[in-house]
Formats: structure tokens, C-alpha cells, sequence
């Protein structure tokens, strides 16, 4: 799989031309995924040949409307996911229909870790 984020778009120029290119270096048998920042940029991705659409810190309300938007334009043939903002408490008010994939880096990222050293002493 390849995921195109927002600087892969930026130096591509635009969205179908970052999944060309990424079509073009991965191959006819690799997913490709898109974070997108408005449902006009999902529209886009999908259009373009997109496996996954990314929406990447949607409210709630806009994740029900594009997930909704995109499955009745393209329905199986894209994936929708949501990222971005999501947290152990707040993940309910995302899931709606048309949502195929939560995504979240709370879990690792609210971990408390430990640092400690495997180094060997020698006396």
C-alpha cells in the first residue's frame, strides 16, 4: 500500500497526479490511500482512482456527511477512513455508516514508557 499525505499531494501539484505517479511506482496490484482535508479533496481522490480515502481531522457531523457522500457516489469501490482527533472517549460520536476504517495514534501516543539502558558493564 501506499499512503499519499497532504506533502506527497503538494509535490505532485495534485491529487490525481500524486495517484498517477504512485500508480505508476507501485504497480497495478498496490492500494493506494489519500488523506484528504474537505470532502471536495475526497471527491477528488476517489475520482482519481483512490482505494482509501483518508479523512484527516473531520468533525464528527462532516465524517457522517462525506462518508455518506462518498459511499453513494462510489460505493464499495472506495474505502472510507477517519483520522485525526480521535481518542478512546470521543470515537463513538465518529462511527456512522459508510465508515470503513478508524484510525487513531492515541493509543500509542498517550503511552507512558520506560528508558532504561541494555548496556553491559564490564568490571
Amino acid at each position: 500500500m501506499i499512503m499519499l499525505k497532504d506533502n506527497h499531494v503538494h509535490a505532485s501539484n495534485s491529487i490525481p497526479e500524486a495517484i498517477a505517479r504512485a500508480k505508476t511506482a507501485g504497480g497495478f496490484s498496490t492500494k493506494i490511500e489519500v488523506e484528504v482535508s474537505s470532502l471536495a479533496e475526497a471527491r477528488e481522490a476517489a475520482r482519481a482512482g483512490a482505494d482509501i480515502v483518508m479523512l484527516d481531522n473531520f468533525s464528527p457531523d462532516e465524517v457522517r456527511y462525506a462518508a455518506k457522500s462518498l459511499k453513494d457516489e462510489w460505493g464499495s469501490k472506495v474505502l472510507v477512513e477517519v483520522s485525526g482527533g480521535l481518542t478512546e472517549e470521543n470515537v463513538r460520536d465518529f462511527v456512522c455508516p459508510g465508515l470503513d476504517i478508524i484510525s487513531t495514534s492515541a493509543i500509542h501516543q498517550s503511552t507512558q514508557h520506560v528508558d532504561f539502558s541494555l548496556k553491559i558493564v564490564v568490571q
